[in-house]
Order: C-alpha cells, then structure tokens, then sequence
C-alpha cells in the first residue's frame, strides 16, 4: 500500500486475534510496529515473530522494526507511557490502531454496574484515551496522523445480552466522526473498520461448533465469516496514502450482514 513503508504503528490488543492480523500486515507493508498487550508477553512475542517472518524471513535480520508493549487501556496512566515509550523507541508515532476489546455477555437486567464500566473502559474510554494521546502528539509536532478504530457490525445492529459492548461500538462511531470533524483541518485522519462475525480466538464459542457456525453463517449474505487477514487488509488501505482523501468513515467488512438478511426473498408488498 502507497506511503506505509517506514512508518511507525501502535496497535493495542495486538497479541491475539484481529489485532494480531494487522500487525502481521503492516509490518509486511514495512510499517515498524508496536504490539501492544495486557497480560501475555509470551502471545505478543508470538505475533512479533510471525510479523517479523512475514515482513523478512527473519526475525533476527529485518528492517522491520517491533516492539512488544505491556498496558491495560483501560488505565489513563499505561495509556499514557505507552505512547510516550513508542515515540521514545521509534522516534515518532504514525499511526493508531485502536483494536484493545472486550465483551461480557449477560442479560441486560443483571449486568453489574462493575462490568458495565469495564467494557466501557476499554472499548470506549481507552480508545478514546489513546487518540486524545496521539492526537497531542500529531499537534504538537505539527505533523498529520492516522487513527484507526475498531468498531464492529454492532455499532448498528443491536445485540441482546452485550449491551455495554453494543453500548461501547455505537459510542466508538461517534468518536470517529467527532475527531475526524475536529482535526480534518490539521491533517489528521480518523476512521473505523466494522467487523462482522470473524473468525477468531475470541469466538471460539461458535466457530470451533459446526452447528452454531451454520447458525451464525445463516445470517450472513456471502453465507461465510470473515478472517482476521481480511480486517487487516482494510486497516492496511484506511491507513495508507490511498485513502489520504478519507476520514470520518466506518467501512463495514461484514459479508451483508448489515443489509438486512432475512430480507434476501422479499416477504411483503
């Protein structure tokens, strides 16, 4: 992809899943990459040795650069070293990935007050903590930036029993649009990606069960989930200088979930 070959990447919740992917594609796109994770090194390690594979062929002789970086986002002060250690490491920051996210799933009338703000906290608040970083950044060095947020299908679709995730995605819509309206002018760009069912580690529930994989599939026009590698593709394009002229957007990569299956034979006047 057109302008992405040495720039400078943070990614949170890199070291597994969707975030993995994206990792793994910007560094082959010769993008050095920071791989941000909560809890495992061993996982981020991983990913960092598969981008390194991918970009070079060897992990010990690449011109690739990666960083593997520890922080919980939904702590104001790991945000904050976070981005300070990126710049530090790499001498400036491209590039935002905001991938870090969790779900609980519960009925909505026992979801405890607890867990409702820890989804908030990490989907919503720690993304918009990460930009708000990288965008004083990008202000203080008079420099543009990208900033890439990953939503999902349910910033749209409601889901019963994740109401503080759905809650979480619609908010994260309009975070993209707000900051994309406030630093158009700055040379700053921010958009989304919406992700429909995809196949991975945190979905594990129904993409390892036959039965409830062809349930899942049925709703999905194209009749298949997507792959982390084709949310990465996107991430890959939004990032890059071919789409200098888009900001504020969120690109569904779903399959025609959100048009509506259940309307494929029409059914009413």
């Amino acid at each position: 992809m057109k302008g992405l070959k040495g720039k400078n990447v943070l990614i949170t919740g890199a070291s597994s899943g969707i975030g993995q992917a994206i990792a793994i594609r910007l560094a082959q796109e010769g993008c050095n990459i920071a791989i941000n994770y909560r809890k495992s090194l061993e996982e981020a390690e991983d990913t960092e040795e598969m981008a390194m594979q991918k970009a070079c062929g060897d992990i010990n002789n690449c011109s690739v650069q990666s960083l593997p970086i520890q922080g919980d986002v939904s702590q104001e002060a790991d945000i904050i070293e976070m981005v300070n250690t990126v710049i530090e490491k790499f001498g400036s920051l491209d590039i935002l990935i905001n991938n870090a996210g969790i779900q609980k799933e519960c009925p909505s009338h026992e979801l405890t007050t607890a867990d409702f703000d820890q989804v908030l906290a990490v989907n919503l608040r720690g993304a918009y903590l990460c930009a708000r970083e990288a965008i004083k950044y990008y202000l203080s060095q008079n420099r543009s930036g990208v900033i890439i947020n990953i939503s999902s299908v349910h910033e749209v679709i409601p889901r019963p029993m994740y109401v503080s995730y759905s809650i979480s995605k619609g908010g994260m819509e309009n975070l993209t649009k707000t900051l994309a309206l406030e630093y158009a002018n700055r040379g700053i760009r921010v958009n989304a990606i919406a992700p429909g069912a995809t196949i991975t580690p945190i979905n594990e529930a129904w993409t390892d069960d036959p039965e409830k994989k062809a349930v899942v599939e049925s709703h999905i026009p194209m009749n298949r989930a997507g792959t982390a590698e084709e949310m990465a593709a996107a991430v890959a394009f939004l990032a890059s200088d071919e789409a200098a002229y888009i900001t504020g957007q969120t690109l569904f990569i779903d399959g025609g979930l959100t048009l509506y299956a259940d309307f494929r034979e029409a059914w009413s006047a």
